[in-house]
């Protein structure tokens, strides 16, 4: 007897968070992406009544709410423009944001090299604007587990409302909580619960012992740090702790080509370093190296020092400006949900 169901006694799929966000006619409270005659790109918040204006006249945005995905509109002094869902990529880089984002180049690399799968339990800190949340997000699914921690308050409220605004509602297997890494998953979460840590922090190093705690056998935990200082100190103290595999280092440079008859060439300009990856994965307890590694030179304290100073005199973000990230993050969300009923 044949042991699989046929398509008709399957049970009906059910939707998934966010899909309707992607599909159907444009809605107020959506971000679109008009691109005119000559490639050049605009995303503005559809809303009612609202107005999209430049040198050449304006584009009232009730023309375009009802539209089918890729429709064509003309503005007031005939310019014409194709409007489109953004794709993730496009979306990320034109959020509100407070942080650095992290860009979608490593974002991708990040759910692929960690192996971020349907159902996952995933622990991620910090959130900076949410670019790598959505990602994750998208990686678990809504039978998943996200718990993003994040110290700043600003920060969770520019991430939660870029959230909502691209799945259209709070994703069912996202938690967001406020704190240190070292802390709060320690609270929350039980030793051996986790099937993968992402880090995007200063000092990745300080959480090593409370991602060892948490993260299963075989887990594993990958990092973002922006300099070189930050991924040796990290790969050193993985090293030293015995608990997980021989670190791996990677960056990745993306550039497009220039596509006009015969003239094929790279772009001039190209997305090159925003950071470095480096991943490994978590012994079962009492496994450890199979051999003791050579121990090299490692920091002296003045370098590590000057580092730290040197950081401490990066100019932050202001208040004003977070604030403002988050309310434009928010009136998305907002619009989306009147308009949807919700």
């Amino acid at each position: 007897m044949n042991s699989f169901c046929s398509p008709s006694a399957q049970a009906a799929p059910q939707v998934a968070v966010g899909s309707s966000q992607r599909r159907g006619p444009l809605r107020a409270g959506e971000r679109v992406q008009l691109s005119d005659e000559r490639g050049r790109l605009n995303v503005i918040c559809l809303a009612p009544g609202g107005q999209f204006h430049t040198h050449k006249g304006f584009l009232d945005h009730d023309q375009i709410i009802g539209c089918p995905d890729g429709s064509r509109v003309t503005g007031s002094q005939g310019q014409r423009y194709h409007v489109f869902r953004p794709l993730l990529s496009n979306f990320v880089q034109s959020m509100p944001r407070g942080a650095a984002l992290v860009y979608p180049k490593d974002a991708g690399q990040i759910v692929t090299m960690a192996d971020i799968f349907p159902g996952a339990r995933v622990v991620e800190a910090g959130v900076g604007s949410g670019a790598l949340s959505i990602s994750l997000l998208r990686a678990v699914g809504d039978h998943g587990y996200l718990h993003s921690i994040e110290r700043r308050q600003e920060f969770a409220d520019i991430a939660r409302g870029n959230v909502q605004s691209l799945f259209g509602q709070v994703h069912p297997a996202w938690r967001i909580t406020l704190g240190d890494l070292q802390e709060q998953v320690l609270k929350h979460e039980a030793p051996g619960s986790i099937d993968r840590v992402v880090l995007d922090m200063l000092a990745p190093w300080e959480c090593l012992d409370a991602v060892a705690r948490v993260l299963v056998a075989g887990g594993v935990w990958i990092s973002y740090v922006a300099t070189v200082t930050q991924l040796s100190r990290t790969a050193e103290a993985i090293r030293a702790d015995g608990r997980f595999t021989e670190p791996l280092a990677w960056e990745s440079m993306v550039r497009e080509w220039h596509l006009e008859g015969l003239a094929v060439r790279p772009e001039h300009r190209m997305i090159a370093h925003t950071g470095f990856l480096l991943m490994t994965r978590r012994f079962a307890d009492g496994a450890g190296p199979l051999s003791p590694r050579v121990q090299k030179k490692t920091f002296a304290d003045e370098d590590l020092d000057a580092w730290l100073a040197l950081e401490s005199t990066k100019r932050p973000t202001s208040g004003r400006k977070l604030r403002r990230a988050a309310r434009s993050a928010a009136e998305g969300t907002a619009l989306a949900q009147d308009d949807s009923g919700t």
